[in-house]
């Protein structure tokens, strides 16, 4: 019944002194001081105590979900959360929208909101992360379509595109080479314009990218290295393994934080777990924040806006090109704003043809991330990785 590594505890919550141990641990820390907890994989933690076999799948259908898992939940909240005003965010794996609308929802009964991946498997070509594959971004709208609509007025979104377990975003839907600073930039701005609550992991504010490791040697994920000795059984070319494993790997994102130029990227003095990214001579925290045009102020931007604007907290979400390869444009809407998020995902000039509702209106820009864009009667042309909020 053990899942996960021998190391991570794997408790039984249908004893009742386990759950009022795992209470006061939570009232421990809350009254240290802390603000709010991540609950790894919590919707594991209830198991059926029928133990039947399962011929279909490799068992997470019987405890994924579990029965008594928003019994559990309301039962932490009630005891420890909410006497605490506790923030907390719940990782959900392979989970559902109906069961989210539960943990998350509005009256704060569970969690205050829900991480889900499946947004993050659009390059796994028929569930199979261990190919190298381009990302489908029709899919990709589709889902955030699918959560954004399903969650609005009922429960939380937690909005992220990085973290410990997946590959950096710029190197993943971006473009990490010659179109760095304006695809890490689209990007931070497609998220932020969502409904919901951004996160941003360590070096994702300046662009740090996959360190593109080139040699087996490099790697420390036991995922990856299981996933190399299966693909050499299965005799495909050694080259194209390393590309794939530097394409999904887990360790593009557990490099060393590259704070500045000097050695080891200024993350120690000593020799660290892992290689640092060989790129940390230019991409670093140091020379992001002595570059007022650097993706780092762009995060500064956003967060601020998000602050500011009710729109980007309140407004509903509708896809206006659900079915464009390439660009994904957005409206959010309140009975008394709209705000239009137009990115273009491609290194190619695209042209969106805008609703009738925006042509012949006054339109603010809110933010772009290059220096102008292209308006005409009824059409945005979008560069390369550009995106723009408009207002009105």
């Amino acid at each position: 019944m053990h899942l996960f590594a021998p190391e991570q505890a794997d408790l039984n919550w249908e004893n009742p002194k386990l759950r009022e141990e795992l209470f006061d641990i939570c009232k421990f820390w809350a009254e240290k001081g802390i603000d709010g907890l991540r609950l790894d994989v919590v919707n594991l933690i209830s198991k059926p105590e029928q133990f039947e076999d399962d011929y279909e799948g490799d068992g997470r259908r019987f405890y994924t979900d579990g029965p008594k898992i928003h019994q559990y939940l309301q039962l932490l909240n009630q005891h420890a959360l909410t006497p605490y005003g506790l923030m907390t965010v719940g990782e959900m794996s392979s989970t559902t929208l109906e069961n989210c609308q539960k943990y998350a929802n509005l009256a704060g009964t569970e969690l205050s909101m829900t991480f889900n991946f499946h947004h993050l498997k659009v390059d796994y070509p028929d569930g199979e992360k261990w190919t190298y594959a381009q990302p489908d971004y029709v899919q990709l709208k589709s889902i955030f379509n699918y959560w954004q609509q399903g969650m609005y007025g009922k429960a939380w979104n937690a909005l992220f595109w990085c973290n410990h377990d997946q590959p950096r975003i710029v190197s993943r839907f971006g473009n990490e080479a010659q179109w760095h600073q304006e695809s890490a930039k689209m990007l931070a701005m497609l998220l932020h314009g969502l409904q919901g609550t951004p996160y941003i992991y360590q070096g994702e504010e300046f662009g740090m990218t996959n360190p593109n490791f080139t040699t087996i040697e490099q790697y420390r994920d036991v995922e990856s290295l299981n996933a190399y000795a299966e693909l050499q059984k299965k005799g495909i070319d050694e080259t194209l393994i390393m590309q794939i494993l530097a394409q999904k790997s887990r360790d593009n994102s557990r490099t060393p934080m590259q704070w500045d130029d000097s050695v080891q990227a200024g993350f120690t003095t000593g020799e660290p777990w892992i290689e640092v990214a060989k790129n940390f001579l230019k991409i670093n925290a140091k020379s992001a924040l002595a570059d007022k045009n650097s993706v780092f102020y762009t995060y500064k931007s956003l967060i601020a806006l998000r602050k500011k604007l009710p729109i980007l907290t309140e407004g509903d979400y509708q896809d206006l090109a659900p079915e464009h390869p390439l660009l994904w444009c957005y409206q959010r809407q309140t009975l008394d704003a709209k705000l239009l998020v137009l990115a273009n995902l491609s290194e190619v000039e695209q042209i969106f043809e805008l609703p009738p509702e925006w042509c012949h209106k006054e339109v603010m820009c809110l933010m772009n991330n290059y220096g102008d864009y292209r308006i005409e009667t009824s059409n945005v042309t979008l560069m390369p990785y550009q995106a723009v909020y408009l207002y009105q």
